[in-house]
């Protein structure tokens, strides 16, 4: 590496030359191909996006200039440019550097983000305070063209325009997002690109019409209306200009230089926001480029000379994602008022099977949950069963529309959560620990987990058959290899199972913990201790009797969940014991996730830190039984069939 090994900050960045900068980006660009191909990582996002942080930090005077990245899929680059080059190695690894932006990592990461259409809004709030306080510094937003389609950045753009804040937006537009952009937008874009043959011709003509001597100021200023005129009828960028910004571009995403000078002109703009449009090729330079768009977004370990990812042993069990995607195809098959859709994410959900066999009723809608929800809504309303697959943290951005939308019309909406509880290496942005809490306390709803893919099925029919909202919350990674091979079945609402009894005490267990709670009740066997397992599978509605019972006959209930506690599955045993006025008849014990942010890591390790494994499960039964001695006298409980 002739340049990277010297560069530890964008300050000796910018003490090369303009011409030694792509040679630079070439080197980065190996660095990322060389790390990723050992760790994996969001290869082909970060591999689009060399040049334009090799240009960004080289124009603007990093960190006291804010450069505000929109996700941070594609952020590599700009870790390696500022001081982390040695730590990519460590990327998402545990311990290691977080897989996105985060402001107490490096001050060059001006905005934490692991969420998308965020950069612009948080770039004009650096606007704002900046001309507040009457400093003086650029801030320059980063972000895709997918993202720019979500609701939230065109809501800044629109503040922007508005307000003429000094700003400058840098649009890398490679026409993916992980799927291929879809909707209206992204034609918008490609329209600006075949506009610009117009664009030089106009600019002829103005130029022209100014070199006449004696009256070509005025013919300039006479003509200006019309082309003005012809630009808003036949020029997409003109839709840009009308939103008050300044549009420059388009420019080649992976050309340093050009993006240098392009920048620059964006600089001198001080009376109002500038957006500059680049275009780049995801994965550019990955060594495989036929390989599908899904797979170089995010890879796991490959060989850097092919780009083939190297073989690792065969999962006993398909994906809880794998299962979702077969059995919605399975049921859509049966029922031609099934639809489904997902917010760009059709590999992660499984929804890309469905978009195959079923492309007239199943539909990607972009970086945009809140229309997701909406648009199931208004389907329903004429009779349709819509499934929204979305990841649990995404879903989040739609907590508004679920309830008022959804809930509050008790329409028949289906809410597939993927990524439900610790997902593992991309942190705190997608661990999907809230759903539970911010789902639980609006009427309507039904709110199950399955405790393995056999029962996931089950609960696909029940919740797509019954009338009203519904919701299933599932985990990332495999399943437990149980039969699948059977029809779905719909489970009775608001039914919990009893999945062996002892007399010493009761675990409860929702969704993804029931496993680990079973090889927990067969630790305390063999150290003496018998307990019942009861697999709640709703935490609303709530089996009462069976909970009731449970108070009757035992001196300990221990409820286990793979979400934060505040609001949880435990909450909610609690709030039923208060209600009923049994709450001092026997002890609860809540296991969950605490009042913390949970880091980035291995699930396995980080499930075992919260004691959310079977060891942990055994231990907390074991401290909360210590010193009691009292039996109840009836030892025996009902099963629920």
């Amino acid at each position: 590496m002739r340049f990277l090994s010297e560069i530890n900050s964008p300050a000796d960045l910018r003490q090369l030359k303009v011409e030694d900068l792509q040679e630079v980006a070439d080197e980065v660009r190996q660095f990322i191909i060389d790390t990723c191909s050992r760790i994996g990582g969001h290869t082909g996002a970060s591999l689009g996006a060399v040049e334009l942080a090799v240009a960004m930090h080289y124009v603007f005077d990093t960190p006291k200039d804010r450069l505000v990245w929109d996700v941070g899929h594609q952020a590599y680059a700009h870790k390696i440019l500022t001081g982390r080059r040695d730590e990519l190695h460590t990327i998402k690894q545990d311990g290691g550097l977080s897989g996105f932006l985060k402001r107490d990592e490096s001050e060059y990461d001006t905005f934490g983000a692991g969420h998308a259409s965020t950069s612009i809004s948080a770039a004009l709030g650096m606007a704002v305070a900046r001309d507040t306080k009457k400093e003086d510094f650029h801030v320059c937003a980063m972000i895709g063209d997918s993202s720019l389609a979500g609701g939230m950045a065109m809501e800044g753009i629109n503040q922007a325009g508005h307000l003429k804040s000094r700003l400058i937006v840098l649009l890398n537009d490679n026409g993916m997002s992980i799927a291929p952009a879809v909707g209206s937008l992204s034609g918008y874009l490609n329209r600006i690109k075949e506009a610009q043959s117009y664009q030089h011709i106009k600019e002829e003509i103005g130029d022209a019409l100014g070199s006449v001597p004696g009256i070509g100021s005025s013919l300039r200023r006479a003509a200006k209306s019309f082309k003005d005129a012809i630009a808003a009828a036949v020029l997409p960028g003109a839709l840009v200009n009308e939103l008050g910004f300044k549009y420059i571009g388009y420019v080649d995403g992976h050309d340093v230089a050009m993006l240098v000078r392009a920048l620059e002109e964006a600089k001198k703009i001080d009376d109002g926001p500038v957006i500059v449009h680049a275009l780049t090729t995801k994965g550019k330079g990955f060594p495989n480029p036929e390989k599908s768009y899904y797979a170089y977004h995010a890879t796991g370990p490959f060989d850097p000379k092919t780009g083939l990812p190297y073989r690792s042993s065969k999962a006993n069990a398909p994906t809880y994602t794998q299962v979702f995607g077969d059995t919605m195809c399975e049921l859509m098959a049966k029922d031609d008022s099934i639809v489904a859709l997902t917010a760009a994410m059709p590999d992660g959900t499984g929804v890309d099977k469905v978009l195959e066999k079923f492309p007239e009723r199943s539909y990607d809608v972009g970086i945009a949950e809140q229309h997701a929800i909406t648009f199931c809504a208004g389907m329903a309303c004429e009779g349709l069963k819509p499934v929204a697959a979305i990841y649990s943290t995404f879903l989040q951005r739609a907590f508004d529309q679920v309830i008022h939308d959804v809930c509050l019309q008790d329409l028949n909406v289906t809410l597939a959560m993927d990524r439900a509880g610790i997902v593992g290496a991309d942190g705190p942005t997608h661990h999907g620990l809230l759903d539970i809490a911010y789902l639980r306390g609006y009427p309507n709803i039904v709110l199950m987990a399955p405790k393995d893919e056999a029962e996931m099925r089950d609960m696909m029919l029940t919740a797509i058959e019954h009338p009203g909202p519904a919701a299933i919350r599932y985990p990332r990674g495999n399943g437990f290899g149980v039969d699948i091979s059977a029809e779905p079945k719909k489970i009775e609402i608001g039914k919990a199972e009893i999945l062996r009894e002892g007399p010493d005490a009761v675990i409860i267990a929702y969704g993804s913990m029931v496993y680990p709670a079973i090889d927990a009740a067969k630790l305390l066997e063999k150290q003496g201790t018998s307990v019942t397992v009861v697999n709640a599978r709703f935490v609303k509605p709530f089996d009462e009797d069976l909970i009731l019972d449970l108070v009757r006959s035992s001196q300990l209930i221990v409820t286990v969940e793979e979400a934060y506690l505040a609001a949880g599955f435990g909450s909610a045993v609690l709030e039923l014991l208060e209600e009923k006025g049994v709450s001092d008849k026997i002890k609860v014990v809540r296991m969950g996730v605490p009042d913390e942010i949970v880091t980035h890591g291995d699930p396995k390790k980080l499930l075992a830190q919260y004691g959310l494994d079977a060891d942990g499960i055994a231990a907390a039964v074991n401290k909360a039984l210590d010193g009691q001695v009292e039996q109840p006298t009836n030892t025996r409980i009902r099963a629920v069939k």
